[in-house]
């Protein structure tokens, strides 16, 4: 379990995120949802602690991330898979060595033991024998699924994936959705403004507008929202996929 506590954030004296509140459970699929520029990645980032919070904390399990020691810090970080936009993936370095690299610096984990986790989670991900293929060899679609092998490849208690569709077509994201899910007995938040994914996939919703938390809930619960902004984004999404399936 994630627990954000009165999460605030400013940059140059602007603030983007007020106070923030939410709980991500174990074993759900939690959704961050939100507009381009509406906080969402901020509120990411100050999760996994690529930015500090100016107020208020961060618990993974009970343990105050965002204040505690270094050496708590680290070992948190430890337990951290993450997804980037994009992939994120080395140009310099092939498939084996972009998934091993959290092995290589998180662990002391004898090379025979990991080769044999590489290969496991790449044929998880449907990339059994792509080891040497390098990232310009690989599709978009190709591409996060290497960089969800290398999220989970260190036995991941936490998984963060940031807009994982982005760029995809429909089926290739239903794909991604699906490996995502799949990591059913961590703690995964995903950020996304797809809302055909947080349909698909969404146990848990939290709705970011303009730097603060709207309405939280369950995807069934969605449709029954009397949050006009949040009614505003979900037609908004549903309006943008019919015009791109229109051509």
């Amino acid at each position: 379990m994630i627990e954000v506590k009165n999460v605030s954030k400013s940059f140059e004296g602007k603030q983007i995120l007020f106070n923030v509140n939410g709980v991500f459970k174990k074993g759900q699929t939690n959704m961050i949802i939100g507009a381009s520029g509406t906080g969402k990645s901020v509120l990411l980032k100050c999760i996994v602690g690529l930015l500090h919070p100016d107020e208020g904390g961060v618990y993974f399990d009970n343990r105050d991330f965002s204040n505690g020691t270094r050496h708590e810090q680290i070992e948190v970080r430890r337990e951290i898979g993450m997804l980037f936009q994009g992939a994120a993936l080395f140009d310099s370095k092939d498939v084996e060595h972009n998934v091993r690299f959290p092995l290589d610096v998180l662990t002391q984990m004898p090379m025979d033991e990991k080769m044999d986790r590489v290969n496991f989670v790449l044929e998880r991900v449907g990339l059994t024998n792509t080891n040497k293929l390098m990232p310009s060899e690989l599709s978009g679609g190709m591409k996060k699924r290497v960089g969800i092998a290398r999220a989970i490849v260190n036995n991941s208690q936490y998984l963060f994936c940031d807009e994982p569709n982005s760029g995809l077509d429909p089926q290739t994201s239903i794909v991604i959705d699906s490996l995502i899910t799949e990591e059913y007995d961590i703690t995964t938040i995903v950020v996304s403004h797809d809302m055909n994914s947080v349909m698909q996939i969404g146990d848990y919703v939290m709705f970011i507008y303009q730097g603060k938390k709207l309405w939280e809930g369950s995807k069934d619960d969605i449709s029954q929202s009397d949050v006009e902004e949040l009614n505003d984004f979900v037609f908004a999404n549903h309006l943008m996929r019919q015009i791109k399936a229109m051509g």
